[in-house]
């Protein structure tokens, strides 16, 4: 295996974030704030020297990834596995709205990586859907040097990801809380398992 190296790297920020309402599968674009993380953010992503640039097509992560992958001298690919998780009916809305729609929700959808939102995914749907992303770049970088993928996506995938690739237990899976905008996270993969070596990086 070649493939020794995985940063998962959240969207820069949106007026949504700043706003803190959920965004899930719907689509705002990064705000001016969000843009100035992208472009602080990506020398220091360009360091880690990735082969290749995988990101959520939604637009926030994507022109993230394309700030990013400038840097690197790269040309991201788009793969809808990476979207958000859907919050279904909480879409658009604040916590505080969720909680007077839905009380107990959140608290039950935080700490619960089996529960989804009312027509929403649960963390553990989400991994099954974005954990061939990373089995596929194992099969795909297969030269004889270490190797660097990136992958840029959202802080629900990422932390159900990286549980995930990591092998944790599910019920330990809330214990990691979301990236801040533009964070990241770095897993190296030593001695047959994947381990996390960095959390909450970034600028």
């Amino acid at each position: 295996m070649s493939l020794t190296r995985l940063v998962l790297a959240r969207h820069g920020r949106t007026t949504w974030n700043a706003e803190s309402r959920m965004q899930g599968r719907l689509d705002p674009d990064l705000d001016d704030s969000g843009r100035a993380q992208a472009v602080a953010a990506a020398p220091l992503l360009a360091a880690y020297e990735p082969v290749v640039i995988t990101s959520s097509d939604q637009v926030r992560a994507w022109r993230t990834a394309e700030t990013v992958a400038k840097e690197a001298g790269l040309v991201p690919r788009p793969d809808s596995r990476l979207r958000e998780t859907s919050v279904g009916a909480w879409e658009g809305l604040t916590g505080a709205e969720v909680e007077a729609g839905w009380p107990g929700g959140m608290a039950t959808w935080r700490h619960d990586a089996t529960w989804a939102p009312p027509e929403g995914e649960a963390r553990v749907a989400v991994a099954a859907r974005a954990r061939p992303v990373v089995d596929e770049l194992v099969e795909e970088l297969t030269d004889d040097e270490p190797q660097t993928a990136m992958l840029v996506a959202h802080g629900g995938t990422i932390i159900a990801l990286t549980a995930s690739v990591l092998d944790w237990p599910v019920a330990i899976w809330p214990t990691l809380r979301p990236l801040a905008n533009c964070g990241w996270a770095v897993l190296e993969h030593r001695h047959g398992d994947w381990r996390l070596r960095g959390w909450g990086l970034g600028v």
